[in-house]
């Protein structure tokens, strides 16, 4: 009985009384950010979908695979599939680099994959405007060997990819730096090579930050809209993406099939939330489980 109650006493003194927040400024805080959250996110997800089921099932139906639609998911689709491989390549790259070497200009190196972070969507489209357009700096070459980059597919892929190469990079850099170098040196000492020592020991370390850069980096590839706009030209069937489409329809006063291939994206991005939510959890469970090892290593370690 004593032991139960130096147990329970020893708990009470681990949480102090005024280190704990008033009951009345919990419950404040809760409420305003459940007002928040319905107010911006719930209430605009509840009517996107209500206003696109209100004329019916088959009028949802014929506004999502009419033709236009469909291109523009296609579209929408095939860009992401290339910009999110080719930010995930670059994004272990740039990981590798900035957490695993010290070079002159590391930090400048840093600093530009923010870049698109910092500069308007508008302006990256304008940027490829004044390189690949007909009046642009590379536009009479282009435009002497037949090829076409702005108001076409790859002035859309390229945009896509400048909008979106950050995410992948900067959920890799903190993870590679945390992990440090002691395990790929251990690892060629003992004579593994540089493919083995990146799948065998670097990727099992970052494998969960690097799936929550790619969910990141699909979500903002799929949704993208300044860039796309500039360099797409909007040509019904050919170069407009899923975000141009809702525009236009809204524009034409279609708002019905507006909101049902808004649901759309809509739908895309709850599914991208739920694989964030999982992928998060997952690398809260990583980061705990290597803490906890470590904890359980350091009392040998500081013994030796």
């Amino acid at each position: 009985m004593a032991g139960r109650l130096a147990l329970h006493s020893s708990r009470g003194a681990a949480r102090p009384a005024h280190l704990s927040e008033p009951r009345w400024l919990r419950w404040t805080l809760i409420a305003i950010v459940l007002s928040f959250l319905t107010l911006f996110l719930v209430l605009p997800l509840t009517l996107v979908f209500s206003e696109a089921f209100s004329k019916g099932w088959t009028a949802y139906v014929e506004a999502v695979t009419h033709p236009d639609a469909l291109a523009a998911l296609k579209l929408t689709l095939l860009a992401a599939a290339i910009a999110v491989p080719l930010n995930l390549v670059f994004g272990v790259c740039a990981g590798w680099a900035i957490a695993k070497f010290d070079f002159w200009g590391k930090n400048l190196l840093t600093t530009l994959i923010d870049l698109p972070f910092a500069v308007s969507p508008v302006i990256a489209g304008m940027v490829f405007i004044l390189l690949f357009g007909r009046q642009g700096l590379l536009g009479p070459w282009l435009a002497d060997h037949d090829m076409r980059i702005v108001f076409a597919v790859p002035g859309i892929v390229l945009a896509t990819v400048f909008i979106s190469f950050p995410f992948v990079a900067r959920e890799i850099i903190p993870v590679m730096e945390a992990t440090g170098t002691d395990e790929e040196e251990a690892a060629r000492v003992l004579g593994a090579s540089g493919l083995q020592i990146f799948f065998r020991v670097t990727l099992p370390n970052i494998k969960w930050g690097l799936l929550y850069g790619v969910v990141l980096c699909n979500a903002r590839a799929m949704g993208e809209f300044g860039a796309v706009s500039v360099v797409s030209g909007k040509i019904r069937g050919l170069t407009n993406t899923l975000p141009l489409h809702v525009e236009i329809l809204y524009n034409e006063y279609a708002f019905q099939a507006a909101f049902a291939v808004s649901s759309l994206l809509a739908s895309l991005a709850i599914v991208t939330l739920i694989l964030k939510a999982v992928v998060e959890r997952r690398v809260v469970e990583s980061v705990v489980e290597t803490a906890r090892e470590e904890l359980e290593e350091w009392p040998s370690t500081s013994a030796t």
